[in-house]
């Protein structure tokens, strides 16, 4: 048995994975890929972002485990086997910096950071009226383990904050609404709205002309989910058109964003290049193990990802 470690950060990065699942399990083969040993062999994968089809040459594997958030992009290969458990990190430290992304988020557009610095590139000087935090209106889509951490972050801040999830949810402290019919309304009293939603079928291309029109006019965006959340056309639109007053954006459709994408010179786009919330590396190999030793036990492991749902 063998266990396999197939990331895009770099050879450091899947070095310091490879390193503490070895320690952890001395009795197992672990390899970075190109490196695989024999393919029969492979029974673990630890994967970010795998090239198509690679998951698809283990012929024994029993389990992946992905070493971020989102699975979305393991789960359109279609060479991956529907049968083999698919895992994802239970926070993994993500937890934290997240609340610190989208807090910053929610104060910089709160407090006009956005537009004092646009007064400063044009030479201008123009004081603006303070809101309280208990008149701004934030909405979070999602609030699943990261979106709820957010979420409560923020109403502790004493923001007025709803959270929207597609199935019903309870997060304490916040107000909490479910279901597709309901989004125009959550959308309609929302002035700044972060997005933490996975990325399924359902909820690609969600922040559209329709939805982005549904927000009250000046209305700000976080998104520290994917870039296929956004129809980025639309948002540049919006935008323009002053329906969007600004927007963060961590996360693109393709990464590293292009130099000559519009994105970048937008006045009133920020964009963070995918650092958001970034994998703990030693805690994420931790839950791996603790995973690893239950699947071999012929147990059932944690956080498996249900692929109906796509998370």
């Amino acid at each position: 048995m063998s266990i396999v470690v197939i990331t895009p950060e770099g050879a450091e990065a899947a070095a310091e994975y490879a390193r503490h699942t070895a320690t952890a399990l001395p009795d197992m083969d672990v390899h970075v890929w190109p490196e695989t040993g024999p393919l029969e062999d492979v029974t673990y994968a630890l994967v970010w972002q795998p090239p198509a089809g690679v998951l698809g040459t283990f012929p024994n594997l029993r389990g992946i485990f992905n070493l971020g958030a989102g699975v979305d992009g393991i789960l359109r290969d279609p060479t991956v086997p529907a049968d083999v458990p698919l895992m994802r990190l239970a926070d993994a430290g993500m937890g934290p910096q997240m609340v610190e992304y989208c807090l910053y988020g929610v104060l910089h557009f709160h407090r006009a950071m956005d537009l004092y610095r646009r007064d400063q590139t044009a030479g201008a000087w123009e004081p603006r009226p303070f809101v309280a935090a208990e008149d701004r209106r934030v909405g979070v889509l999602g609030i699943g383990t990261l979106g709820a951490q957010v979420a409560q972050a923020i109403a502790g801040f004493g923001f007025k904050v709803m959270g929207w999830s597609r199935s019903a949810r309870q997060v304490e402290g916040v107000t909490t609404v479910a279901g597709r019919d309901i989004l125009p309304r959550f959308l309609g009293r929302t002035e700044i709205l972060v997005n933490l939603l996975p990325l399924t079928d359902e909820t690609r291309g969600i922040l559209n002309a329709e939805t982005l029109a549904a927000l009250p006019a000046g209305a700000c965006i976080v998104n520290a989910a994917r870039g296929a959340h956004i129809v980025e056309a639309d948002l540049l639109a919006a935008l323009d058109a002053g329906q969007i007053r600004g927007a963060l954006l961590d996360a693109f459709e393709v990464e590293p964003l292009p130099a000559d994408h519009p994105y970048r010179a937008h006045p009133g786009i920020a964009i963070t290049p995918h650092i958001a919330a970034q994998t703990l590396r030693l805690e994420a190999c931790r839950q791996i193990v603790a995973n690893i030793k239950l699947l071999e036990a012929g147990r059932q492991p944690q956080n498996r990802v249900d692929r109906g749902s796509g998370y």
